[in-house]
């Protein structure tokens, strides 16, 4: 997840966007895991490692080795983590085996997309890795939010696909998380945008109960998000590299 939004007091064990957003991609990790072989979870732009903690928590022996790949570690986070199985590092693993890769909300981020999924795809060896990728969706939804947060680009299905595509990626599926959100966040993001509001992350900490209303709500659409084309607030690429 973005530090950006830990400082402002997003706490991921509870968000309802967290929890629920994690929900596709622990779903992926299961089918992965169905060849039978332990994964090497590969977390790039991992900021707090979030979404790869909860898939060695879930996992357990089935997850082999996890890599939070974050060029904000301070060598005082990273030295304590050197050769456990959860290590923190600056740089893509050199060679990448029978692993996830698993890029939440980092491409836009990017000026080059495809350079980071190229330099991916290099270190990938043999035909046993995947990825899931997710990234902000749909321009007309760009807000300060995302000045503040430092992004280039959202994306639309086509765009994510073509990337991942000319990276060399394969058995490409994508789709839209939180349609059902998406009328509310393009209304309320148009609106700032007219009172020319000043740049600022929405994510922010909710009362209980609409923090659990909310998360009800967006894991029911998790359940069918895969078949959602259409639109949505996050897009989604998972297949193989």
């Amino acid at each position: 997840m973005d530090l950006k939004e830990l400082e402002n007091g997003v706490n991921p064990d509870v968000h309802w966007y967290y929890q629920s957003k994690k929900l596709p991609l622990l779903s992926y990790t299961q089918k992965a895991l169905a060849s039978g072989q332990p994964l090497t979870i590969v977390d790039i732009g991992s900021g707090s490692g979030f979404f790869a903690l909860e898939l060695e928590k879930k996992y357990g022996d089935a997850i082999r080795k996890v890599y939070l790949v974050d060029t904000g570690y301070s060598e005082e986070e990273m030295a304590p983590t050197r050769g456990k199985k959860v290590e923190m590092v600056h740089a893509i693993p050199a060679k990448i085996e029978n692993g996830l890769v698993i890029m939440m909300d980092v491409l836009e981020h990017l000026e080059s997309d495809l350079a980071m999924l190229q330099s991916v795809k290099a270190a990938c060896v043999g035909d046993n890795n995947y990825f899931f990728i997710t990234v902000p969706a749909f321009q007309s939804l760009w807000s300060g939010h995302d000045v503040f947060l430092g992004h280039y680009r959202r994306y639309q299905i086509p765009m994510l696909r073509g990337v991942l595509q000319q990276a060399g990626f394969r058995k490409i599926s994508n789709y839209y998380l939180y349609g059902g959100l998406f009328p509310l966040v393009w209304s309320v993001r148009q609106l700032a945008n007219l009172k020319k509001q000043e740049a600022a992350s929405n994510m922010r900490p909710f009362n209980a109960l609409v923090n659990k209303v909310l998360l009800g709500l967006t894991s029911v659409e998790m359940k069918i998000a895969s078949a959602n084309k259409l639109f949505g607030v996050t897009c989604v690429g998972e297949g193989k590299i």
